[in-house]
């Protein structure tokens, strides 16, 4: 037997775009290592007074919990929760595994953070079957591989695909024909189009259009008038099921960083830097993971009124290590002297950020690949065996062994 035939493998490629997007993936994380609470209201966020909801289960949403929500809050809307601490690590090390799982079918794969992705699978059907064989594929390998679900959409455009993936969640796969596309669309609230704010919802529920399919009824010059130009048009060819834009594999990254926001305003230099330490080390994984480096380093510091600084510092040679990440922010803090408060939030940022094939000037003692070279070896462990396993001794916290210092600390 033979594979599809041309016009088969044509009508095959038309619905060919895949949205995969984890089940509240940060809960799902936690839940690997407290498998006890599953079932039960659930929220992850640090414990301090400061902080805020990073995720919630689907227990807890129904009580109004949502993501960025106050702790206090959260607690108060559903005192019954389980509040568990977030393990940042873990999720970068699952997220890898996942978007490996996605390359391993495809190379055309657009990863919109850490636990969404687009995927354009037209050109592996021949090896691997219809798209929503390919979908169910890969929901069955995520489980099998980190004991966590997905949710996909399957579609002939990115806007439906993802539509279709919140549709169909938790755990589900849901297929749009592109016959259907505009009556799967119609039935739909307009806030569920992508790119519908409050705002544009208001307004375009205040005259009268509350589904999808009422906008896509509206004559132009009407939206024209009620949301702009360009705005009506946009929303009157994702209405009608038109998005042209493709699966875009490689993003430009015009920066990349990280910060962290104190329980408790900090005023020691040396707790800083060692803070800027696990900033550095978190920054650098990702550009080595884009295979990317920076041409200037920035430092972010807020203080306990709330007013904010930042400072940045262009290199002589582009670097992705960890050790020049933090030896540039480092000198950035000395060089602000005397701080007038304690500080909030400190962070790092990598910027003018260039492919790692660019040329590299190395210091005559070749120090620069020394570092590169023992940190790409700390990716190669942490892939293999999980995140946390191996790190610099200064992130060590004293107090509790084999604890990184930087996960003591509320992020933001």
């Amino acid at each position: 037997m033979g594979g599809p035939s041309p016009q088969q493998l044509e009508q095959l490629r038309r619905c060919a775009v895949l949205h995969v997007d984890m089940d509240m993936f940060y809960v799902g994380v936690e839940l690997l290592d407290a498998p006890q609470h599953r079932g039960r209201p659930v929220i992850v966020a640090g414990s301090g007074p400061r902080s805020v909801v990073l995720s919630a289960s689907y227990e807890a949403r129904r009580f109004g919990v949502h993501s960025a929500m106050p702790v206090s809050q959260a607690r108060a809307r559903c005192p019954s929760a389980v509040l568990l601490e977030p393990h940042r690590e873990a999720y970068a090390h699952y997220s890898r595994i996942v978007m490996d799982i996605f390359r391993s079918v495809t190379d055309r794969v657009e990863q919109l953070s850490v636990d969404e992705a687009f995927l354009d699978v037209s050109g592996a059907i021949r090896r691997c079957g219809p798209p929503v064989e390919i979908a169910r594929g890969l929901r069955r390998t995520i489980h099998e591989r980190t004991g966590l679900t997905a949710s996909v959409g399957v579609a002939e455009n990115k806007t439906v695909a993802k539509i279709a993936s919140a549709h169909c969640k938790p755990d589900g796969l849901l297929v749009v024909a592109p016959e259907h596309t505009v009556a799967f669309l119609a039935q739909l609230p307009v806030d569920r189009l992508w790119g519908v704010g409050k705002r544009t919802s208001q307004v375009l529920q205040g005259a009268g259009l509350a589904t999808v399919g009422d906008l896509a009824r509206t004559p132009l010059p009407r939206l024209h008038a009620l949301v702009g130009t360009a705005a009506g048009t946009h929303l009157k060819q994702l209405a009608t099921g038109h998005d042209p834009r493709p699966v875009t594999p490689v993003r430009e990254e015009k920066s990349l960083g990280a910060e962290r926001t104190f329980q408790v305003d900090v005023a020691e230099t040396a707790q800083l830097k060692r803070v800027l330490l696990g900033l550095a080390h978190d920054t650098a994984v990702r550009l080595r993971r884009h295979g990317l480096r920076a041409g200037r380093v920035g430092l972010k510091l807020r203080y306990a009124d709330f007013s904010t600084i930042s400072r940045s510092r262009t290199l002589g040679h582009p670097v992705s290590s960890a050790h020049d990440l933090y030896t540039e922010a480092a000198a950035l803090l000395d060089g602000l002297g005397n701080r007038p408060q304690s500080v909030r939030l400190v962070g790092v940022r990598a910027e003018k950020l260039v492919g790692s094939d660019h040329a590299l000037q190395l210091s005559l003692d070749g120090r620069e690949a020394e570092w590169g070279a023992a940190e790409e070896a700390m990716d190669r462990v942490h892939h293999k065996f999980g995140p946390g396993v191996l790190r610099p001794a200064k992130l060590m916290d004293p107090a509790v062994p084999n604890r990184p210092a930087r996960d003591i600390l509320d992020g933001t």
